[in-house]
C-alpha cells in the first residue's frame, strides 16, 4: 500500500464475540487534485460499510454553504472577546485558500469529496474531528503571551508570503519524511500549539472513528440514516490530513489494546485559566499605579501628574496609532487613544474591544463583506477592503498598540521616578 495510506486490522471484542475490523487510513494533502482522485477512488473500489472523514459540523457547513459567514455577528465577537480567534481562523482560511486558488483546487476538497462518494454509494459518513473553535480556543488558552505573539505573527506572516508551492511540493506533503521535520519545526517553535492541534486531535480523531468501528457513533452526518447503519461495520475508510496519519494509526492501535481510553470529553472542554495566569493580567496595571502612587509620596502632586500624563500618551497614543495603521475611522482613532488607559485599569476589558466595536459601528459590514471574506482574507489588499475584516484589524493592532505601551511605560515611569 502506498506511503499515504495505511491499512489496519483492530481486534475488538472479547471471548466468543471478538472480531477484527479493517480500518484504511487514506492521508490528503487539503489542496491536492491528486488526494481528491485517490480518495474517490479507494472507497468506490473498498466499499466500506463507514467513511469517516476529519471534518467537523461547522467546517463542512462553511464549505458548503455560501450563507455561514453572512450569519456572522462582529458585534458578538467582540462582546464575547472572540477577536483573535476569529483573526486567526480568518488568516487560516485565506492561506489555504490563496494555496487552492494557485492550484487550482478549493480548500477541503478532498474532504468534500469523501462526503460526496459516501453519499452516492449510500455509505453512512461520519465527522470525527473536533469543532474546531475549541481546538482554536484550547491552543489559544495554553499559550502564553510569548507564544500567542509569535503564533500570531507566523499566522499572518504566512498568510501573505509571496512564496508559491508547486504542485510537487504540495504532493510531498503527504510523504512521512517531509511531514515528520515539519512537526518537529512546529514542536520547537510552538509547544503549547503543536501539542493542540497536532497530538491531541491524533488522539481526539483516533477516539472518533473507534466509535465508529464499534458501531457507537450514533446517527451519522451524512449517507444512509441511522436505521440502515450496520452496527459495527467490518471495514471503515477514514479520510484524513496526511499530518495526522502516523500519529491516528498509533492512537487507534493504543485504544484497540486497551491502552488508552476513547473517552473526548475532556478534550471538548476549554481549560480555564491558571490563577498566574489571571495574575499576570492585574501586574502591569498594578505596577503602573503603584509607580504614580510612589511618584506622589516621593515627590507630590507634579511629578505624579506628569507620571500620569506620560503614561496616558504613551498608551493611548500607541492604541491609536494601531487603528490608523488599520486605517481606522477617525472616531475609532480617538476611541483607541482614550479607551487604551481605561483597558489597561480593567484587564478584563481591552482597548480593542472599544476600537473594534467603534469601527463596526462606523463602518458596518456589508452583506457582501461577509460573502467575499474567505476570498478577501487571502491578500492584504482585500483584508483592508473587507469591512469585517478591517474591524478585526482594528481590534488587533490598537490591542497591539496598547499593549506595547504599557510596556515601554513601565520602565519609562520608574524613570522618571529616579530623577
Amino acid at each position: 500500500m502506498d506511503e499515504h495510506k495505511l491499512r489496519l486490522f483492530l481486534p475488538t471484542g472479547e471471548g466468543k464475540g471478538k472480531t477484527v475490523k479493517e480500518v484504511i487510513l487514506i492521508g490528503t494533502a487539503h489542496v491536492s487534485r491528486e488526494s481528491i482522485a485517490e480518495v474517490r477512488k479507494t472507497i468506490q473500489e473498498e466499499n466500506p460499510g463507514v467513511v469517516c472523514v476529519e471534518l467537523d459540523r461547522d467546517r463542512y457547513n462553511s464549505m458548503t454553504r455560501k450563507e455561514n459567514w453572512e450569519q456572522l455577528n462582529i458585534f458578538k465577537v467582540f462582546k464575547e472577546g472572540r477577536g483573535f480567534l476569529l483573526i486567526a481562523n480568518l488568516v487560516l482560511s485565506g492561506f489555504q485558500r490563496r494555496m487552492g486558488d494557485e492550484l487550482g483546487v478549493k480548500p477541503g476538497e478532498d474532504m468534500k469529496t469523501a462526503v460526496e462518494t459516501a453519499v452516492e454509494l449510500g455509505i453512512p459518513c461520519y465527522f470525527c474531528d473536533r469543532e474546531v473553535q475549541i481546538t482554536l480556543r484550547r491552543a489559544w488558552a495554553r499559550c502564553g503571551l510569548w507564544n500567542k505573539c509569535k503564533l500570531l505573527a507566523s499566522l499572518i506572516s504566512g498568510a501573505f508570503s509571496t512564496e508559491k508551492p508547486s504542485e510537487q511540493e504540495i504532493e510531498n506533503l503527504k510523504n512521512s519524511g517531509e511531514l515528520e521535520g515539519m512537526m518537529t519545526e512546529l514542536a520547537r517553535y510552538l509547544p503549547p500549539v503543536k501539542s493542540t492541534l497536532i497530538d491531541e486531535r491524533d488522539h481526539y480523531l483516533a477516539a472518533r472513528i473507534w466509535q465508529s468501528v464499534r458501531g457507537m457513533a450514533g446517527p451519522p452526518a451524512a449517507g444512509n440514516d441511522a436505521a440502515s447503519l450496520v452496527s459495527s461495520p467490518p471495514r471503515i475508510a477514514v479520510v484524513l490530513g496526511a499530518g495526522h496519519l502516523q500519529g491516528v494509526k498509533n492512537q487507534l492501535e493504543r485504544i484497540a489494546s486497551g491502552d488508552c481510553g476513547a473517552d473526548v470529553h475532556e478534550l471538548d472542554t476549554i481549560p480555564k485559566g491558571s490563577w498566574f495566569a489571571k495574575l499576570i493580567g492585574w501586574l502591569i496595571p498594578l505596577a503602573i499605579i503603584a509607580l504614580i502612587a510612589a511618584g506622589f509620596f516621593r515627590s507630590g502632586m507634579d511629578i505624579s501628574r506628569a507620571m500620569l500624563l506620560r503614561w496616558v500618551l504613551l498608551n493611548g497614543s500607541l492604541a491609536a496609532l494601531g487603528t490608523l495603521i488599520a486605517l481606522g475611522h477617525p472616531f475609532s482613532i480617538l476611541v483607541s487613544f482614550v479607551g487604551a488607559p481605561i483597558a489597561t485599569i480593567n484587564p478584563f476589558i481591552g482597548v480593542g474591544v472599544f476600537s473594534g466595536l467603534m469601527e463596526a459601528s462606523l463602518r458596518k459590514p456589508r452583506v457582501e463583506d461577509a460573502q467575499n471574506i474567505s476570498a478577501d482574507v487571502s491578500t492584504i489588499k482585500g483584508f483592508y477592503r473587507n469591512r469585517i475584516s478591517r474591524a478585526l484589524l482594528v481590534f488587533f493592532l490598537s490591542s497591539l498598540g496598547g499593549a506595547i505601551g504599557n510596556f515601554i511605560s513601565i520602565p519609562s515611569l520608574a524613570g522618571l521616578l529616579a530623577k
